[in-house]
């Protein structure tokens, strides 16, 4: 019983996310977090009973591109890649509302590596073992009456990939604060690093600056840079 309860705490969270509405909520940085890649696949896809078909292609290009949205609006210094398995799911069929209101789900596994150069791809991930991620539709007056009768597939898809983006971004600042991924939360991005040198850091008091040396003509054939930066 003990077993189940954070399980079932899990499972009751996830059912409150919405991934598209918490989208319109302001952007809170990620520590030095910025998307590289996000590579999805779904070769494990098992479809569960009573659910619509959807294809390994479908889920892919839902998946990548709920994704891309979250995850391309953080603009830290270091770029990390997700690596996203879709494993099974529900998308909930038309049914008798009340009678028989199947819900929708999905089931993802995600790796989170480091870019750089690395010897081994364990090396490069943050964690040891993949994360299993279920993401449920949101509460609404739609799902309220099963999904599957005032939904198209294709809006379930969308919202259901919407929602395990929205799970996995959760997952992530959890790890950030416990573990202290991403440098930790604290981290601004585009923070200039300290300097190195402390004296150099505060010039000394009635110190003066020498007045910088008047740019003198470019070198034969290079364009000046403010003229380059003009266009």
């Amino acid at each position: 019983m003990r077993r189940l309860v954070p399980v079932l705490s899990a499972l009751l969270l996830a059912a409150c996310m919405d991934g598209g509405r918490e989208l319109r909520e302001p952007v809170e940085p990620l520590g030095d977090f910025r998307l590289g890649h996000a590579v999805v696949t779904a070769s494990n896809l098992q479809k569960g009973p009573a659910s619509r078909d959807a294809s390994q292609e479908e889920w892919i290009a839902a998946m990548d591109a709920a994704l891309e949205e979250r995850f391309r609006r953080y603009e830290g210094d270091q770029l990390y890649h997700l690596g996203v398995s879709v494993e099974g799911y529900v998308l909930a069929r038309p049914g008798i509302p009340v009678v028989f209101n199947p819900n929708s789900v999905v089931i993802v596994r995600v790796n989170v590596l480091r870019d750089g150069v690395y010897e081994t791809v364990s090396e490069a991930r943050l964690h040891p073992e993949a994360k299993e991620i279920t993401a449920l539709e949101a509460p609404s007056a739609q799902t309220l009456v099963g999904s599957g009768v005032t939904q198209t597939k294709e809006e379930q898809l969308t919202a259901l990939s919407r929602n395990a983006a929205l799970q996995i971004e959760t997952w992530l600042r959890r790890q950030a604060r416990a573990e202290g991924w991403f440098g930790g939360l604290d981290i601004e991005p585009g923070a200039a690093a300290a300097p190195s040198d402390p004296e150099a850091a505060t010039a000394p008091a009635g110190a003066t600056t020498p007045p910088a040396a008047a740019p003198g003509p470019a070198p034969a054939g290079q364009a000046p840079a403010a003229a380059v930066a003009g266009g």
